[in-house]
């Protein structure tokens, strides 16, 4: 299995609804770091699972529409908790609608709130 993975960083805010989390239930900024990581057994005729340059600019594309916005706000978070896990999976279905992997594989979206608290979401393509 082939492997490549990208990171990139960017600020949002958002507050958490339907539950008493203190200070999380109050609007506030996370400066999130994603990390892209694309699986699948095959290459393209080039050796790329996909160029980087184009995960990149997919990433860059995605990301872009959710810095220095309030997630609570976006119509993706419409009737969602703005969790870190719902944020995976959004992004998840921004990406993978703008790569072209020559093969079946899989797509993780990792993305960390803080230097010690991520969550994920993995789906085969």
């Amino acid at each position: 299995m082939y492997r490549v993975s990208v990171q990139k960083d960017f600020i949002a805010q958002h507050y958490l609804v339907g539950g008493d989390w203190g200070e999380e239930n109050s609007p506030h900024a996370h400066h999130y770091v994603l990390e892209l990581i694309l699986a699948a057994e095959n290459l393209d005729q080039h050796g790329y699972l996909v160029d980087i340059l184009d995960i990149e600019n997919a990433i860059d594309k995605s990301i872009s529409y959710f810095r220095n916005s309030m997630l609570n706000e976006l119509e993706e978070f419409s009737g969602l908790n703005p969790s870190l896990e719902h944020f995976c999976r959004i992004i998840w279905e921004k990406v993978i609608s703008m790569i072209t992997p020559p093969s079946r594989g899989s797509l993780i979206i990792k993305l960390w709130e803080n230097d010690f608290c991520w969550a994920s979401y993995q789906h085969d393509y």
